[in-house]
């Protein structure tokens, strides 16, 4: 069982070997890229060797039990261990294979996130920015890092539409579940009369992309510079810091205005360009296997309504696992982690079903 690891485990062992040579130590590149491969097979490389041991210890436990001439408190001690490195072996076995499940190849990265305010006007903008302020805390909870790159702020501190970026591990893996259409029921505080109002806010959770994998020729893009706009202090409005590009093959602008100086908010609305190309190239990928993604939990479907915040009724729920939650004000404040985990589970047990048909 499980010999098809035995390669993985030599894999593993070369790449420690190679990591500690000077050759390498001496490349930066390759050993960056060494020691990703190296995190990746290490859970996996772990939980086989666990497996091992544990039929290694049965296999002495039963050979006490076949001698004949064994002591009978020995005897027991033996029936009493292999009984438990059975049950140990098993949950050790399915870790391994939950671990080869299929994994998305973007789990890894970088993430920049888009809020939109959708139907509900003023009170959608306000929601929009709750969720921003959401995520924000749950980043910091998890140590992760947040940056603002662009924001279109409303009169009353809503949110047109606010991009940031999160760096830090396994970003994609937490977020990528958040993408879709978040519904808000509550009083708006622009209703005089206390009605409940119905609001729309989209999030996109787009992985980074790195410079390498997409290539932008300087001809491909039309660079402006110009004044900051919104609230800020004295820089704004006084210096033209803010960047806007236009992929002229694509017709896609991103527009930068949060860094102080103009070089900065450059790099970022680059970082952001090449993040909408990696995902529309990703999105044409997956436009291919639509029919099997709309099995799968959290598949991205920016249209579909993933969850509604029942203020009124202290309610989350999240209608792509049935699940509702009644500890909204928790929740707005970043106390995301449960349910992430649960859509995670979720995804996991699916992908499990799928592999035993």
């Amino acid at each position: 069982m499980f010999e098809e690891l035995i390669p993985v485990v030599e894999r593993f062992e070369e790449i420690e070997a190679r990591l500690a040579s000077p050759e390498v130590a001496a490349s930066p590149a390759a050993f960056r890229e060494l020691l990703k491969e190296h995190h990746r097979l290490s859970p996996l490389v772990e939980a086989y060797r666990a497996f091992c041991d544990e039929k290694r210890q049965i296999a002495e436990a039963e050979a006490i039990l076949s001698d004949p001439d064994a002591d009978e408190d020995l005897r027991q001690l033996a029936a009493e261990e292999a009984a438990e490195g059975r049950e140990r072996l098993g949950t050790v076995g399915d870790t391994i294979r939950t671990l080869l499940l299929p994994r998305d190849e973007n789990d890894s990265r970088n993430v920049i996130m888009e809020i939109r305010a959708g139907t509900g006007g003023e009170e959608a903008a306000l929601f929009a920015s709750d969720l921003y302020r959401m995520y924000r805390m749950y980043a910091d909870s998890m140590g992760l890092t947040l940056e603002l790159l662009d924001y279109n702020e409303t009169e009353l501190g809503g949110f047109r539409e606010v991009s940031f970026r999160i760096t830090g591990e396994g970003c994609y893996a937490r977020f990528k579940f958040e993408s879709g259409v978040h519904r808000v029921q509550r009083v708006p505080v622009t209703e005089s009369q206390g009605r409940i109002q119905t609001s729309a806010v989209t999030v996109a959770v787009l992985p980074e992309a790195e410079e390498v994998e997409i290539d932008i020729p300087q001809t491909d893009v039309v660079i402006e510079s110009m004044k900051s706009s919104g609230a800020g202090g004295q820089h704004i409005n006084k210096t033209e810091s803010a960047v806007r590009l236009l992929h002229i093959p694509t017709g896609i602008v991103v527009f930068c205005q949060t860094q102080r100086s103009q070089l900065q908010n450059r790099e970022a609305a680059m970082r952001m360009l090449r993040t909408k190309l990696y995902d529309q190239k990703r999105q044409e990928l997956d436009d291919q296997r639509a029919a099997d993604r709309k099995r799968q939990v959290g598949s991205g479907d920016r249209s579909e309504k993933i969850r509604t915040y029942n203020f009124p009724q202290g309610r989350i729920t999240d209608h792509r696992i049935g699940l509702s939650v009644y500890t909204l004000d928790a929740f707005m404040n970043g106390n995301i982690g449960a349910m992430i985990d649960a859509l995670i589970q979720a995804d996991t047990a699916e992908k499990m079903k799928k592999q035993e048909l």
